[in-house]
């Protein structure tokens, strides 16, 4: 990226075949060639980026739900930045999914209008809020297991998606050192805040399990060197949540064995009632622009 200032570099060409960032608001890949490289299966790449850009949308609209919720204005800052994180890179992978896919569809045809079961996001993203240690034990487990992801997309053979994820390595970094240190401060907290802390790890403990499950198109770009198997992160992102858990003085519950469930299209009722709140202005005003 040639400026360290975001706003210069939002005008600024780049001869960086990595540099992700584009140079309108409207189409966020512009400015940078999206062919799909040799070797790579167009198919494979919409699906996969389709993956990953719906767990960023549908995480970061649940973040968004704590805006003028959360304990105090510092954290509800915070929050609202993280959504917006995982805002951006949702249109980065989105629009990278439909330019692969090459129906015609960009980021907003895919994320307003399919319904929950086109979207193929992991169940953790996707659960409800819950109190604010729930969201936060939520994000912990999510921004440590995304960003395991990520940092392996950075080599990547499409260089899109190496460079999307390149840019969002730094930014998931900070998500999850910023949840750890929440849950650190809860779990190590009051009686009051080390129980709820605890209740919302043993009730989200089972959506993990869909985290290192490999589905047949993660495993074909990790085959052809553009994606990650999920199943090879796992003790990664055990090592990281072992050591925040102990410094929390809480309990880890038991593994859960690997299964397939949003990949394939399978989500609870919170997505539709999700998708419904998030879609209707697009739905009720279709094409519209302001």
């Amino acid at each position: 990226m040639p400026s360290d200032n975001p706003f210069e570099a939002l005008s600024e060409q780049s001869d960086d075949a990595r540099w992700a960032f584009g140079t309108g608001f409207d189409d966020p890949l512009s400015g940078i060639d999206p062919s799909v490289p040799d070797g790579v299966d167009r198919d494979a790449l919409a699906a996969y980026c389709l993956m990953l850009g719906d767990d960023a949308l549908v995480m970061s609209h649940r973040l968004q739900e704590w805006c003028t919720h959360a304990p105090e204005l510092e954290e509800e800052v915070a929050l609202a930045n993280i959504a917006l994180d995982l805002l951006g890179q949702a249109r980065l992978l989105l629009a990278r999914a439909g330019v692969a896919e090459g129906k015609g569809r960009g980021e907003d045809d895919l994320a307003y209008f399919r319904d929950a079961s086109d979207f193929r996001n992991v169940g953790l993203a996707e659960a409800e809020n819950g109190d604010f240690a729930y969201s936060t034990v939520r994000l912990l487990m999510f921004a440590t297991w995304r960003l395991a992801l990520l940092d392996r997309l950075t080599f990547s053979a499409d260089p899109v998606l190496a460079a999307i994820a390149a840019k969002s390595v730094k930014e998931v970094a900070y998500h999850r050192d910023h949840a750890a240190l929440w849950t650190v401060r809860l779990g190590d907290g009051t009686a009051l805040s080390h129980d709820r802390t605890q209740r919302a790890l043993d009730h989200l403990w089972p959506l993990t399990g869909e985290l290192f499950a490999t589905h047949e198109v993660e495993r074909r770009m990790a085959d052809a060197g553009a994606g990650a198997d999920p199943s090879d992160v796992r003790d990664e992102v055990d090592a990281v949540l072992d050591e925040v858990l102990a410094r929390a003085t809480l309990r880890r519950p038991e593994p859960v064995p690997p299964h397939l469930a949003g990949r394939d299209g399978a989500h609870s009722p919170a997505l539709t009632a999700l998708l419904t709140e998030m879609q209707s202005l697009a739905r009720a005003h279709p094409g519209a622009t302001w």
